[in-house]
This record gives C-alpha cells, sequence and structure tokens, in this order.
C-alpha cells in the first residue's frame, strides 16, 4: 500500500526559508504595459530601459530565421554544433570549451548551481548585476558583498572578501547598472592572485555583456585568459550588441573541467533553433556590429554633453547605458513615464536618487533629453 505525505487544510507547503526571501528580478516596463497604464500610442513610446540594441535585429538573422522556419518540428541541436563550431573560430578556443545559454544569464544560473550550494558562498560586488544576488540566494549560498569603489568594482577588496566556504566570484566587465569598466591588467592581475592563492577551488565569473560596446583600444582577449586559468568562465551575451534580445541566447568559454560541470546541470534544448540559426548570422555580420558601436559611441557623448548641460551627476560609462542622478528618482521616473518614455529605475540596486538610461536612436535620445528637462523644471 502506497502512502502520500499532504499537508494539512490550510497549511502552506515547507519551502526553504532562503527561496522565500528572494524578491523577483524586476524587468524593465514593456511598451505595451506604459500604453495601458497611461491610455498612450504604442507607436509613441520610446523604451530606454532595457539596454536593447535601438536597431533592433540585423537583416542577416531576420533572413537566417526565416530559412530555419521551415524546421521547427523537429528539436534543434542540443549541443549547437554549427554555432559552437563558429564561436571555435572565432575566439580561438575548442568548441568542447563551449557552453551554450539562453542568454548569458543561463549561464549565471548554470555556474550557481554547478557550484553553489548551503555552506558555500559568492562573492560580488556592491553595485553589480542583480542576478548575482539573486543566483547566490537562490542556491542558498552566503552573500559576500564588496563595497564598491567609484560606482565600480574593487578588486582588491573583492579578493579580500574570499573566505574557505567561497566558491564563486562574479565581475562584470563593463559592469551593470553602472556602466564601469576594470582594465584587462587589473583583471588578469587579480585572476593570478586567486589563482596563486586558492587555485580550483574559487571559480572567477567574467561577465561581458557588454564588451561590444568598448572602444577598440579598451578591449582585451579574454580567450587567451581562459588558456591561462582554469578557474575562469567568461560569459557572453547576443542579447545586446547583436541586437538578439528576443532569442535569448548567450554562450560561455571554460577549460573542460568547468565546461562539463556547466553542461551536466543544464536543460537539454537551452538555445532554440532560430536562436541559433540567428546567432551564427550575426556573429558574422561584422558591419551590423560596427554600425552598433559608433551609434552608441556617439549617443554616448550627446546623452553625457547634455547631463553636464542640466548639471547632473552622471557616471562615465562604458557599456550601452549611462547611470544619472536625478535626486527624486522615482518622481522623475513617473514623470518620463507620462510623456511615453521609459527608463530604468535603480532603486533596487541601492541607487534610490539614479536612473538608468539606456542610449538610443539619435531621435529617442533628443526626446529623452527634452522630456527630462521638462520633469526637471516640473520641480
Amino acid at each position: 500500500m502506497t502512502t502520500q505525505a499532504t499537508a494539512a487544510v490550510g497549511e502552506a507547503p515547507t519551502v526553504a526559508a532562503h527561496i522565500l526571501s528572494i524578491a523577483p528580478y524586476q524587468p524593465g516596463k514593456p511598451i505595451s504595459e506604459l500604453a495601458r497604464e497611461f491610455g498612450l500610442d504604442p507607436a509613441g513610446i520610446i523604451k530606454l530601459a532595457s539596454n536593447e540594441n535601438p536597431l533592433g535585429m540585423p537583416e542577416s538573422a531576420k533572413m537566417a530565421i526565416a530559412q530555419a522556419v521551415s524546421d521547427l518540428g523537429r528539436y534543434p541541436d542540443p549541443n549547437g554544433f554549427e554555432l559552437k563550431a563558429l564561436l571555435s573560430k572565432i575566439y580561438g578556443l575548442p568548441a568542447a570549451w563551449i557552453t551554450l545559454g539562453n542568454g548569458s544569464n543561463d549561464l549565471l544560473e548554470l555556474a550557481s548551481l554547478a557550484l553553489l550550494g548551503p555552506g558555500t558562498s559568492a562573492v560580488y560586488s556592491q553595485y553589480a548585476f542583480a542576478v548575482y544576488r539573486l543566483a547566490t540566494q537562490a542556491r542558498g549560498a552566503r552573500h559576500l558583498m564588496t563595497p564598491a569603489r567609484n560606482h565600480g568594482h574593487d578588486l582588491d577588496a573583492m579578493f579580500d572578501a574570499i573566505e574557505p566556504d567561497t566558491r564563486l566570484v562574479f565581475i562584470a566587465n563593463p559592469n551593470n547598472p553602472t556602466g564601469t569598466y576594470q582594465p584587462g591588467e587589473a583583471v588578469t592581475a587579480f585572476l593570478e592572485k586567486v589563482w596563486n592563492t586558492h587555485g580550483e577551488r574559487v571559480t572567477v565569473l567574467l561577465d561581458e555583456a557588454y564588451n561590444e560596446y568598448l572602444d577598440p583600444e579598451l578591449r582585451f582577449d579574454s580567450a587567451r585568459l581562459v588558456e591561462r586559468f582554469p578557474n575562469l568562465i567568461v560569459s557572453r551575451t547576443l542579447s545586446k550588441a547583436y541586437g538578439l534580445a528576443g532569442l535569448r541566447v548567450g554562450f560561455s568559454l571554460a577549460q573542460p573541467r568547468l565546461t562539463d560541470l556547466l553542461n551536466r546541470v543544464r536543460q537539454p534544448f537551452n538555445v532554440n533553433s532560430l536562436a541559433q540559426a540567428a546567432a551564427i548570422a550575426a556573429l558574422q555580420d561584422k558591419a551590423f556590429l560596427q554600425r552598433t558601436y559608433e551609434l552608441n559611441r556617439d549617443g554616448k557623448k550627446v546623452l553625457s554633453s547634455a547631463f553636464e548641460e542640466m548639471g547632473l551627476e552622471y557616471v562615465p560609462s562604458y557599456g550601452n547605458f549611462v547611470l544619472v542622478r536625478v535626486g527624486d528618482a522615482a518622481r522623475l521616473n513617473q514623470a518620463l513615464l507620462r510623456r511615453g518614455v521609459i527608463v530604468r529605475p535603480v532603486v533596487g540596486d541601492g541607487l534610490p536618487e539614479w536612473l538608468r538610461i539606456s542610449i538610443g536612436l539619435p531621435e529617442e535620445n533628443a526626446r529623452l533629453i527634452d522630456a527630462l528637462k521638462d520633469s526637471l523644471a516640473e520641480r
């Protein structure tokens, strides 16, 4: 006779305390939601909240998707052979060192799932990407959050924060939501210290979601660091500069021991057929990537100059967004929403006086500046 344990009537099921204490990730407000909320025409709303590529998806990727549609009755390639082969060629690493993810966010979750749990800890910086905190919390691990330095990572403090139970260190470079950047020499020195002191016990995850927005002279070859350090995972995404945010495709680079761990906890078919086809096309579309970089570089100058003219403090950004201090950010955000402009409040990141504003098309940047001036004048 089989028996089943059931909760008493009216009794809540037992859930781990670290799960109940998680505050779910809050994405940027969709255009359709704002249109309903304020009775606005969706066509007149601009969204500068989610660090998306204002150029949208490249035509090359759209064409690749059109060709892939006919085979959607089949499961996607679970190992992403063609996509991995291309990434292997681009980064000069074996395909077996590559893990595909449902966006780079998936890779962060996979790393935390494989390496963290109760009785372990993770190190990350104040004002770093919120998912580091959420992924750590979801595994029941301890949080070792180090104070930021000039709104960015203090790598010395992060090294000093490593404890005997630490298994994972998250570094965002450039960082979201502040846009700060750590030079290649600083990152390399940090990796050397961690490896020489802790070896394979401590894994460093270098999150390079915004790497393509760096000026060429600032970029460094993190794939060569993967060859040097067996305890390093580098994650990248095609959601930002490559314009594939809606398809969710990312990847990581790591030596076989770590790649094997990630694949042990990776969901089968986690990157769909359309995403794989679009990614292969987008990765080869150098003209689109260059246009994206130039548009962002020019737009960043326009926004930064406007903030200086308005007397607003901002953090010099190396990404595709700018963090700006506006004082009463909650009121300013509502004023912008009424004008059909969506930006990102970052009170949940411990920055209640700041807004993160994605860089858009020239006409979108101009409208944002006008709306911000009008909203500030309402005081």
